[in-house]
């Protein structure tokens, strides 16, 4: 139990530094209109957009891990379906990584631009803009979705913390997913109140999750101890 109680405050802490590494990965130049000419002055927003953002693959990572072994103890398959999807999440996480210093190139290359080759950059740069936008909001929510949903379902039927927790986490999953669906097929953008406010009830909910993981940890579930009475 020492050993759980650890692991499960170790994951309270990752939600955490993930919360605070995904705050500072938002990169406000990428959202002004016309940025590529603004890019090259504010370059350190992001240098520190994409460090936040890879500090946020052994976050992520790291809290499935310390979580596994208490979660395959009630249910294996499911567990191994969280952790899965965190690792694919991982991989987006990577690859949003990745697209933030290729905006650092644009950027430079419209400065020494002539006018006929402007045009071209803006492109490009949009193109840039979409895919991360579909990485970061569509590809990487979904698959973290998908494993959370498995998560709170193991969760809820173990009981190893309050069901209007995990009903919680069931509620704010759907309506972050379904705000990334409204993002593929066009009808909101990112930075928009509508998708801002279905985040906002699983955000709230993830605060609350890491503090009760801190203060708490998860509770032996009904099935586990009779178990190991038996």
């Amino acid at each position: 139990m020492h050993t759980n109680r650890r692991a499960t405050a170790i994951a309270g802490t990752l939600v955490i530094v993930g919360m605070i590494a995904g705050a500072l990965s938002i990169v406000p130049v990428i959202e002004e209109p016309r940025h590529l000419a603004l890019i090259s002055e504010h370059e350190s927003q992001v240098v520190v957009g994409a460090v936040a953002q890879a500090i946020m693959i052994p976050a992520y990572v790291g809290f499935a891990l310390c979580l596994y072994p208490a979660l395959r103890a009630e249910n294996e398959t499911l567990s191994l379906g969280f952790l899965g999807f965190r690792l694919i999440a991982a991989t987006f996480h990577f690859l949003g990584v990745i697209i933030l210093p290729l905006f650092l190139v644009l950027g430079h290359a419209f400065t020494r631009a002539a006018a006929s080759d402007a045009a071209d950059l803006e492109l490009l740069d949009e193109l840039l803009r979409t895919a991360r936008d579909l990485v970061n909001h569509v590809a990487l929510i979904i698959s973290l979705g998908l494993g959370d949903l498995l998560l709170f379902r193991i969760l809820w039927r173990s009981r190893s913390v309050p069901r209007w927790l995990s009903g919680w986490g069931f509620l704010g999953i759907a309506l972050a997913m379904s705000a990334s669906f409204l993002v593929l097929l066009g009808l909101t953008d990112v930075v928009t109140p509508l998708y801002l406010a279905m985040n906002a009830p699983l955000g709230l909910q993830t605060v609350v999750f890491a503090l009760w993981l801190l203060a708490e940890g998860l509770a032996a579930s009904t099935s586990t101890t009779a178990h190991r009475h038996g």
